[in-house]
């Protein structure tokens, strides 16, 4: 599958199962991947496939900011048109043309197209639809976005994808004319952690290689890609005449093109061969194989894969249920005093394929899935147990409503030593402990909230979490204890992620201890 076919919103009983009357929303954190793209690289013009491809007709028009004066005292937009250019026979300029002769709304190589913008308005209006309008956690009106965090990783295609789903979220309908630009945080590349960074962790970068090629070992000669031979071998070029793992184009690099051109007009479609169902099953499976298998079998990978990123979505579920909420310097669009400020509601990410995976394998939710459909998310939603007594309710209801403070007593304190919070906001407290390190006032919070991830509108079963009881809400094991969700997440959350990516360089698969990862040992 290509393009998602997103199913129909939750009907009134559903919602009442998976949103029980005994659970609080409390945080939600979204990771989306970018909608429809041009493939990331020209192949296949063998085909008549073009390399040009008339399919973004907003990119066409962009708006940048511009100076208007000398100074930098103001700014106007500076509107633009863009077209393309290309070798000609003799090298000479000239101007890139699409299938049928377009010379506009010409895209680069893997560009959001305008379908992909679509799509992921389309998704935030269905986000708008659950959490604004079914469930009322977010306000239909929004005066600002305080109570939101947005980041998109440096890949265009990602970031205009977060912007159209925030805008499907929150239309001009819906926000005050006096509202301000959104913060989106971003961060350098060398820094990201937002997708599995294969270009700046050495060491993750040699695991990938070392399951790809245990991927090419197992598939290359193997009757599955015999079948795929078969179909598409004629079309390969001459350098690289047969279809296999590690051939050029590569076989996730042949899917890459079929699944890009099937999700767009008929003007840039393969030969029917590139759509036969066995085929594409075939592929999908290895290629599957090739890119997250280490995530079910080495910690390492794991660990350097998405670990540095599972131990942010941790930190910020935990300081909503053990400091009272989840408070953001870096998304704050005031005077950067993230302790004054709202508490975060609800994050929105935009990301890759890539990202959504290795988050779902990393808790052993990505058993016998496919590859990840365009405009795909995955929400990791945070629920709070509803107190049945009075008592409780009375703490609850403190916990809830009033700003987190530094108390003489208590977790936060004895990491601080016992200081009054610092004026200027620092990283939480919790951020990164252990869970043993929690006293057990905190560690009995933890287990009265919830942890629950859809996968495309799917609750997902988390192994570790659904074999225990004690682990789980009763009577429905998609709901994970935090405190479970936490001890999972721990053992593979990295102490220094650019420090360990330079470790154990030149060592197997799964590192010096040659031991293969379990799912059971959860």
């Amino acid at each position: 599958m290509t393009t998602l076919k997103p199913r129909e919103p939750y009907s009134r009983e559903e919602l009442a199962h998976l949103y029980p009357k005994s659970l609080k929303l409390q945080l939600v954190q979204v990771f989306l991947r970018h909608g429809e793209r041009t493939p990331v690289s020209s192949r296949f013009q063998n085909t008549g496939l073009s390399p040009y491809w008339p399919y973004c007709g907003v990119a066409r028009g962009m708006v940048q900011a511009a100076t208007s004066k000398q100074d930098m005292s103001s700014w106007d937009g500076f509107q633009w048109r863009r077209k393309m250019e290309a070798f000609g026979n003799n090298d000479e300029s000239i101007v890139a043309a699409g299938p049928g002769g377009e010379i506009e709304a010409m895209c680069q190589h893997g560009e959001l197209t305008d379908k992909g913008r679509e799509t992921t308005y389309a998704l935030g209006t269905r986000l708008r639809h659950l959490y604004v309008d079914q469930l009322s956690f977010m306000p239909k009106i929004k005066t600002d976005a305080e109570d939101m965090y947005l980041r998109a990783t440096p890949i265009p295609r990602a970031l205009e994808s977060l912007q159209q789903s925030f805008w499907g979220m929150y239309p001009a309908s819906a926000r005050t004319l006096d509202f301000p630009p959104p913060v989106i945080v971003a961060r350098s590349v060398s820094e990201e952690t937002l997708f599995p960074n294969e270009g700046n962790c050495r060491r993750f970068r040699q695991l990938a290689r070392l399951f790809a090629d245990r991927a090419a070992a197992r598939w290359n000669d193997s009757e599955q890609m015999a079948y795929l031979n078969k179909i598409w071998s004629k079309y390969m070029p001459e350098s690289s005449p047969k279809v296999a793992v590690d051939a050029h184009p590569r076989l996730s690099g042949i899917m890459d093109t079929v699944n890009a051109t099937d999700a767009h007009g008929p003007a840039t479609r393969l030969p029917s061969e590139f759509y036969d169902k066995k085929g594409r099953a075939i592929m999908d499976r290895i290629a599957v194989e090739e890119w997250f298998a280490g995530y079910n079998e080495s910690t390492e990978y794991r660990k350097l894969g998405i670990g540095a990123l599972m131990g942010d979505v941790v930190d910020r579920m935990v300081s909503t249920a053990v400091e009272g909420g989840w408070r953001s310097e870096s998304s704050a669009s005031g005077s950067g005093d993230a302790e004054a400020g709202k508490a975060i509601k609800f994050a929105m990410s935009g990301c890759h394929d890539t990202t959504l995976a290795a988050i779902l394998s990393s808790v052993g939710g990505f058993q016998d899935e496919s590859w990840p459909p365009f405009t795909s998310s995955v929400a990791i939603e945070l629920f709070s147990q509803i107190p049945s007594t009075a008592a409780d309710a009375g703490s609850m209801l403190e916990e809830f409503s009033n700003p987190p403070v530094v108390k003489k007593s208590g977790f936060l304190s004895s990491i601080l030593g016992g200081k009054a919070a610092p004026k200027h906001p620092v990283p939480s407290a919790t951020a990164r402990a252990p869970l043993e390190s929690f006293p057990e006032e905190s560690r009995e919070s933890m287990r009265k909230h919830y942890v629950r991830i859809r996968y495309n509108d799917r609750p997902v079963t988390i192994p570790g979490c659904a074999t225990k009881a004690k682990n789980h809400l009763p009577g429905d094991p998609t709901f994970c204890t935090l405190d479970a969700f936490k001890s999972i997440v721990d053992k593979f959350t990295p102490k220094s992620w650019s420090v360990e990516c330079t470790e154990n360089l030149g060592e197997g698969p799964h590192g010096p201890n040659k031991r293969e990862f379990s799912m059971a040992g959860f």
